[in-house]
Order: C-alpha cells, then sequence, then structure tokens
C-alpha cells in the first residue's frame, strides 16, 4: 500500500497485490485529503494483520 498525491488536491491511496516474479493487480482507492486516506490506510492494515498478514 502506498500514498500518493492526485493532480486535483487529493491523495490517492494505491493496493498492489500478487504473486512475486508475476503482473500484479493494483486499485487506486481516491481520498479528498491526506489525513483520510492515512486513516483508510490504517483500518485496511489493521484488518490484513488480524487476517495473518506480516509487513516482512
Amino acid at each position: 500500500m502506498s500514498l500518493q498525491p492526485d493532480l486535483f488536491g487529493g491523495v490517492d491511496l494505491i493496493r498492489e497485490w500478487g504473486r512475486i516474479g508475476r503482473r500484479g493487480q493494483f486499485l487506486v482507492e481516491k481520498h479528498s485529503d491526506e489525513p483520510e486516506a492515512v486513516a483508510a490506510m490504517l483500518a485496511l492494515e489493521r484488518v490484513k494483520r488480524k487476517r495473518g498478514y506480516n509487513r516482512d
């Protein structure tokens, strides 16, 4: 997951997934400002960690 500013003053949360060595998929979620995007990213991170995903 990463945050990236867009051309219109908003912030995009970019989610990528797939197998290593293969072309992955991605999803772009548009948010109006950075605090909203950070909150969405942290909420998604909590859900993923509960399911057993680790950052390492």
